[in-house]
């Protein structure tokens, strides 16, 4: 009954015209920014965040929005991985193999429409898994002490790094330099600056979102001009759309267990969409056997990865609004969002601000609904975004951060600023150094620490208090074989990415 009343009042808000344009809306650019390849969910959030602040929406608007934005983006992945061989976004690395050779028989529209149907299925059973599991975690969040959130902080490091790059000690480098860069400003204990070099703009700190916006979207911008601005071409001529109803009778069962497969991804802190995506096209092929011609342009092949990609981005948002613990990158920027907003993610949301949480998962539902219906008949508006060159979406991208910024702190030194963290996230990515780890280490730290001191605190400064409940124990356990076992999987992650010929 509780469930039902929650779910009234997360329709009454969504179901308002202003919600109901933002959540549209959101769709629309994200599937435009998953379509173009390498921009990605995590970059399309990043960049569209300042225009939160500068329509200055509300909490609940800004979320709808930036999660419909998310989703939208994990649609759009498949376009160019179907028609160019080239992934949007890393989770839809794995609809290439499938996919595009698909495509070359001819079936590129079929193989869209199929794509965008099990998006559809892995997104609505991901956010239907959100509604019941959400508040049910909460509840058990009430457990957690300063020794739990200290180790639970950690796994979200060990995990989201191991599993955001291919060197472990990069990985750790790149959280321990976030971690860094949280304790900029004044100490909130001793009141003693820290690490400002005498700069009165850094005694506040750095703003999260000032790091995110130059890491991603700063950074994205200096790529492109590195490359020129040389834009993409079809790979593969789309002709007719249709829907190919066998298809997506044959791949009914495949559809629904690579939705389950990728949810359950999604809610590990840090497995994200790519595990999630992984593991239902693995699945599906060692059930499918040697017969089942993955590789050569299987629909289940295109079904399977795009569900349970899609999943795992609606089960990401379980630990992030339960816990306060980012599930992927793209959920770490939406925890800056809430942050900014002064709205603290964790078991007291429920209580504190259920219009926000109902609110949101009546939107993810709507907007599901309406990314299906705009994916499927407007494939080929969609098909022509691939074809937007470069020097056009340098100022718009450029132009959107330096204003959605400077309205949301007036700040000059803020723009300066920003500018630096993208040249820091355009060395990052040029020395293969994870910049994920980064944001997340200045979205956490100064929890992590809070945590840390509370816990020093409550025992008199004796370090075993962390390890001395079976939660915490548990949580560090994780933590270990979040960081190490990585270094003995990667080899098996890569091995899919040799068929992509």
């Amino acid at each position: 009954m509780e469930l039902m009343s929650n779910l009234a009042l997360g329709f009454s808000i969504a179901l308002s015209p202003y919600t109901l344009l933002l959540a549209i809306v959101g769709c629309f650019l994200g599937t435009i920014i998953g379509a173009l390849p390498g921009l990605g969910p995590s970059n399309g959030v990043a960049i569209l965040i300042p225009l939160t602040f500068t329509l200055g929406l509300d909490a609940t608007s800004a979320l709808v929005l930036m999660t419909s934005v998310y989703y939208g983006a994990m649609y759009g992945g498949r376009i160019s991985s179907i028609l160019l061989n080239i992934p949007g976004d890393e989770p839809a690395l794995m609809t290439t193999l499938d996919g595009y050779p698909m495509a070359k028989q001819g079936r590129a529209g079929d193989a869209l429409v199929l794509s965008g149907v099990a998006s559809f299925v892995g997104a609505f059973l991901a956010t239907i898994g959100l509604m019941l599991l959400a508040p049910m975690l909460a509840r058990v969040a009430y457990l957690f002490g300063p020794a739990e959130y200290f180790a639970l902080y950690l796994l979200a490091f060990c995990t989201l790094g191991g599993m955001a790059s291919n060197n472990q000690a990069k990985a750790a480098l790149a959280s321990c330099l976030g971690l860094g860069i949280a304790m900029i400003g004044v100490d909130s204990s001793s009141g003693m600056p820290r690490l400002t070099g005498g700069n009165l703009h850094l005694f506040d700190g750095i703003d999260f979102l000032v790091a995110i916006v130059g890491l991603f979207a700063i950074a994205e911008v200096f790529f492109f001009i590195e490359s020129h601005g040389k834009g993409s071409s079809i790979g593969v001529v789309l002709d007719k759309v249709r829907i190919p109803w066998k298809d997506i009778r044959d791949t009914k069962w495949t559809m629904l267990r690579a939705s389950g497969v990728g949810f359950i991804a999604g809610i590990l802190p840090g497995a994200g969409a790519s595990l999630g995506s992984f593991l239902a096209y693995m699945s599906e092929k060692s059930i499918a056997g040697k017969n089942g011609g993955f590789g050569t342009g299987a629909p289940k092949g295109v079904a399977a990865p795009e569900a349970g990609n899609n999943a795992a981005a609606g089960g990401a948002l379980v630990p992030m609004l339960t816990l306060g613990v980012p599930g992927s990158g793209t959920t770490a920027v939406l925890l800056a969002l809430l942050m900014t907003l002064n709205i603290t993610p964790g078991p007291t949301l429920f209580t504190d601000r259920p219009e926000v949480v109902w609110g949101l998962i009546a939107s993810l539902l709507i907007a599901n609904i309406v990314l299906l219906l705009m994916n499927v008949p407007m494939v080929k508006v969609f098909v022509k975004i691939l074809m937007v060159p470069a020097w056009v979406l340098l100022p718009g991208v450029t132009m959107i951060s330096f204003v959605g910024i400077y309205s949301l702190s007036g700040s000059y030194f803020d723009l300066l600023l920003m500018v630096a963290f993208g040249a820091l996230g355009y060395i990052l990515r040029k020395l293969d150094v994870p910049t994920v780890p980064v944001i997340l280490g200045i979205l956490l730290g100064g929890n992590m620490e809070d945590a840390l001191r509370r816990a020093m605190v409550l025992s008199d400064g004796d370090f075993t208090f962390l390890f001395s409940t079976p939660i915490s124990i548990g949580l560090w356990i994780a933590a270990i074989l979040g960081f190490v076992a990585p270094m003995f999987l990667r080899n098996v992650l890569k091995k899919p990415q040799a068929i992509t010929d």
